[in-house]
Protein backbone atom coordinates (compact mmCIF):
# COMPACT_ATOMS: atom_id res chain seq x y z
CA UNK A 1 0.00 0.00 0.00
CA UNK A 2 2.63 2.57 1.09
CA UNK A 3 4.81 1.70 -2.41
CA UNK A 4 1.45 2.29 -4.27
CA UNK A 5 0.95 5.85 -2.47
CA UNK A 6 4.54 6.61 -2.93
CA UNK A 7 4.22 5.67 -7.07
CA UNK A 8 0.98 7.72 -6.97
CA UNK A 9 2.94 10.50 -5.53
CA UNK A 10 5.33 10.59 -7.92
CA UNK A 11 2.85 10.21 -11.08
CA UNK A 12 1.01 13.52 -9.84
CA UNK A 13 4.02 15.73 -8.98
CA UNK A 14 5.79 14.81 -12.63
CA UNK A 15 2.22 15.24 -14.18
CA UNK A 16 0.51 18.26 -16.01
CA UNK A 17 -2.91 19.15 -15.65
CA UNK A 18 -4.93 20.04 -18.75
CA UNK A 19 -5.59 23.61 -17.93
CA UNK A 20 -1.66 24.41 -17.43
CA UNK A 21 -1.29 23.04 -21.19
CA UNK A 22 -1.09 25.82 -23.67
CA UNK A 23 0.83 26.85 -26.63
CA UNK A 24 4.58 27.96 -26.53
CA UNK A 25 6.48 28.86 -29.28
CA UNK A 26 4.46 26.70 -31.72
CA UNK A 27 4.03 23.67 -29.34
CA UNK A 28 2.19 22.39 -26.22
CA UNK A 29 4.46 23.22 -23.06
CA UNK A 30 2.90 22.65 -19.17
CA UNK A 31 2.81 25.38 -17.14
CA UNK A 32 6.39 25.34 -16.10
CA UNK A 33 7.35 25.32 -20.12
CA UNK A 34 8.00 21.65 -20.53
CA UNK A 35 7.28 20.59 -23.53
CA UNK A 36 4.64 18.17 -24.20
CA UNK A 37 4.66 14.85 -27.07
CA UNK A 38 2.74 12.32 -29.08
CA UNK A 39 4.02 8.96 -29.86
CA UNK A 40 3.38 7.15 -32.82
CA UNK A 41 2.57 4.07 -31.61
CA UNK A 42 -0.54 5.50 -30.14
CA UNK A 43 -3.88 5.41 -31.95
CA UNK A 44 -6.07 8.93 -32.20
CA UNK A 45 -9.83 8.10 -30.68
CA UNK A 46 -8.51 4.70 -29.10
CA UNK A 47 -8.70 5.50 -25.80
CA UNK A 48 -5.09 3.44 -25.15
CA UNK A 49 -1.48 4.30 -24.54
CA UNK A 50 0.89 2.05 -26.26
CA UNK A 51 3.61 3.72 -23.48
CA UNK A 52 3.59 1.48 -20.44
CA UNK A 53 6.58 -0.29 -18.56
CA UNK A 54 9.72 1.07 -19.15
CA UNK A 55 8.35 3.58 -21.66
CA UNK A 56 6.24 5.72 -19.00
CA UNK A 57 9.23 6.10 -16.59
CA UNK A 58 10.88 7.91 -19.51
CA UNK A 59 7.61 9.60 -20.92
CA UNK A 60 5.41 10.82 -18.45
CA UNK A 61 1.98 10.68 -19.08
CA UNK A 62 0.35 14.17 -18.62
CA UNK A 63 -2.62 14.13 -15.92
CA UNK A 64 -6.14 15.68 -16.88
CA UNK A 65 -7.53 18.36 -14.68
CA UNK A 66 -11.47 17.56 -13.27
CA UNK A 67 -13.00 19.71 -16.19
CA UNK A 68 -11.10 19.06 -19.80
CA UNK A 69 -13.19 20.24 -22.82
CA UNK A 70 -12.20 19.93 -26.29
CA UNK A 71 -10.19 19.43 -27.75
CA UNK A 72 -8.48 17.65 -24.82
CA UNK A 73 -10.06 14.14 -23.70
CA UNK A 74 -9.02 11.31 -20.83
CA UNK A 75 -7.89 8.12 -21.79
CA UNK A 76 -7.64 5.50 -19.20
CA UNK A 77 -3.61 3.69 -19.03
CA UNK A 78 -3.50 0.03 -18.59
CA UNK A 79 -2.82 0.49 -14.81
CA UNK A 80 -5.91 2.58 -14.45
CA UNK A 81 -4.50 5.82 -13.79
CA UNK A 82 -5.81 8.76 -16.22
CA UNK A 83 -4.06 10.62 -18.98
CA UNK A 84 -4.64 13.93 -20.81
CA UNK A 85 -5.14 13.06 -24.65
CA UNK A 86 -5.39 15.98 -27.38
CA UNK A 87 -7.48 15.57 -30.28
CA UNK A 88 -7.52 12.01 -29.65
CA UNK A 89 -3.66 11.51 -28.93
CA UNK A 90 -2.09 10.71 -25.72
CA UNK A 91 0.14 13.39 -24.30
CA UNK A 92 3.59 13.13 -22.51
CA UNK A 93 6.37 14.76 -21.13
CA UNK A 94 9.96 13.31 -21.16
CA UNK A 95 12.57 13.11 -18.41
CA UNK A 96 15.40 13.95 -20.25
CA UNK A 97 14.32 17.65 -20.75
CA UNK A 98 15.73 19.26 -17.82
CA UNK A 99 14.64 23.07 -18.14
CA UNK A 100 12.03 24.43 -20.09
CA UNK A 101 11.71 24.95 -23.53
CA UNK A 102 14.01 21.91 -23.81
CA UNK A 103 12.86 19.28 -27.18
CA UNK A 104 15.12 16.56 -26.40
CA UNK A 105 11.93 14.33 -27.27
CA UNK A 106 11.07 15.72 -30.52
CA UNK A 107 11.90 13.60 -33.08
CA UNK A 108 13.37 10.52 -30.55
CA UNK A 109 13.54 7.40 -32.21
CA UNK A 110 11.51 8.81 -35.29
CA UNK A 111 8.33 8.17 -32.93
CA UNK A 112 7.81 11.12 -30.53
CA UNK A 113 6.73 14.49 -31.64
CA UNK A 114 6.54 17.64 -30.10
CA UNK A 115 2.68 18.93 -30.40
CA UNK A 116 2.45 21.76 -32.80
CA UNK A 117 -1.35 21.69 -33.87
Amino acid sequence: MKLALTLTALLLTSAVHADDVMKKDGVLVNSAGMTVYTFDKDTAGSGKSACNGPCIENWPAVAPSANVTAPYSVITRDDGSKQLAYQGKPLYLFKKDLKPGDRNGDNFKDVWHVVKD
